[in-house]
């Protein structure tokens, strides 16, 4: 891939179809959108430069809305398509790339399944701890402490 440079208007009419549409807005409240390209734009900086996204250049929209966006079209397939479309094979390899290096998402099932098993060991600790904390209390007298830096009373 070449070095990294702001799309062209040839290649933005190529790619802005692939990109999906954002829910238009039915009220005037709130900040207004912000600009597809210059986002796509600060997108494929980070992906080419690998730097973190909050050193993205000031030229570019916030990072949390490119980071936003990035994941938006990254889980729908619509960067791999774009990436495809701009680069070719590069860019769809660069995004398995971007892929890899990816945190995971659980599933509903998988997240589930973890809460199960953190709700049961909890339910154990707490059992063992109040069989220990019941024998400690009962065997010897409750432990004082004092400190060394502290004066006598």
């Amino acid at each position: 891939m070449t070095p990294h440079r702001d799309i062209t208007d040839d290649e933005w009419q190529r790619v802005m179809l692939l990109l999906p549409e954002l829910r238009p807005r039915t009220e005037l409240r709130g900040r207004p959108l912000t600009n597809t390209r210059a986002v796509l734009n600060g997108v494929l900086w980070v992906m080419y430069s690998g730097a973190n996204w909050s050193a993205m250049p000031r030229r570019y929209p916030s990072y949390q809305t490119c980071h936003r966006r990035f994941k938006t079209w990254h889980y729908t397939g619509a960067l791999k398509r774009v990436m495809g479309e701009l680069f070719g094979e590069d860019g769809v390899r660069l995004c398995d790339t971007i892929e890899a290096r990816m945190r995971k998402r659980a599933s509903r099932a998988e997240k589930a399944a973890r809460r199960q098993k953190a709700v049961r060991n909890s339910a154990r600790n707490t059992v063992r701890n109040s069989a220990f904390v019941s024998v400690a209390s009962a065997s010897s007298p409750p432990f004082r402490y004092r400190c060394v830096y502290r004066h006598r009373v």
